[in-house]
């Protein structure tokens, strides 16, 4: 059975294990939830913005952001002093409400358009109407699932790189090296090993190296730096940190190593780069 519950004014909840079925969530105004292992969730940025704590990382939604968490994530949300954030906890078996002939929802985040959030809105609030009607069943997802999995149509074009001789067996593993991407987009603050994202994934070194390059384009090492130097310019065009912090921040272990890493991708030192921001 599918429930709603809705957390204002810095009230915290604790989401208790699901079982059959799911539930419906907002979160507004500084108030926070915690989710249990077990759960999948996702989850659309109305208003303001929401800090995310879950295995994969730290992260920050904002408005229009939608993010797509496994069920080992165990995540905590927080909204802002004008947040709004709203999602649906999924226990392991009600993906299933996607239907066989479906693509299933992967791990990841992304942004969406305005007109796709007034959609996801609705949909979302056809879930909360209808939880208390008589006769009711999990194809009330549907609709929601439906359209989060359009969303990520981007991401379910990147099935048929993958390894693997079934398509069930190919959408395992994109499903894993999200897991992984999502990891590195969560720890920017780093560098994160191979082994790490590896283990992370349920893969062998090898295997994960070879399908994360055939998937992205690009290795795990490489696709790590350019995600920490992107954290880089983030805070040089948005914060007051000095340069030496912003390295810092971003996994460098000096201002030197830094400096040329991030001459090479932008083509401009990071002091020039703030001026130009």
């Amino acid at each position: 059975m599918h429930s709603v519950q809705w957390v204002d004014r810095g009230l915290q909840l604790n989401v208790r294990p699901l079982g059959e079925g799911g539930r419906s969530i907002g979160i507004s105004r500084m108030s926070s939830v915690q989710l249990p292992s077990g759960v999948s969730t996702l989850w659309v940025q109305v208003r303001g913005t929401a800090g995310v704590s879950a295995r994969e990382g730290q992260f920050r939604l904002r408005r229009g952001d939608w993010m797509v968490l496994e069920r080992d994530s165990r995540p905590t949300l927080q909204a802002d002093r004008n947040g709004i954030c709203v999602g649906v906890c999924l226990s392991s078996d009600t993906p299933g409400a996607l239907g066989k002939g479906d693509t299933p929802l992967f791990p990841g985040r992304g942004r969406m358009s305005g007109s796709d959030m007034q959609i996801a809105m609705r949909l979302w609030r056809r879930i909360g109407q209808a939880a208390d009607a008589p006769g009711r069943t999990r194809d009330d997802l549907r609709p929601l699932l439906l359209h989060m999995a359009d969303l990520q149509r981007g991401i379910a074009a990147q099935v048929h790189l993958c390894p693997g001789r079934s398509l069930g067996r190919k959408r395992h593993v994109l499903a894993r090296l999200q897991c992984a991407r999502l990891f590195l987009e969560g720890h920017t603050d780093r560098v994160v090993r191979i082994g790490e994202l590896a283990e992370l994934a349920s893969l062998s070194y090898w295997y994960f190296s070879k399908a994360f390059q055939a998937v992205y384009g690009e290795s795990p090492q490489a696709c790590g730096a350019r995600l920490r130097l992107e954290r880089a310019a983030n805070l040089l065009r948005d914060s007051d940190m000095i340069v030496g912090e912003v390295a810092a921040a971003s996994g460098f272990e000096n201002a030197g190593s830094f400096a040329r890493a991030f001459r090479a991708h932008f083509g401009a030192c990071a002091t020039a780069y703030r001026d130009s921001a």
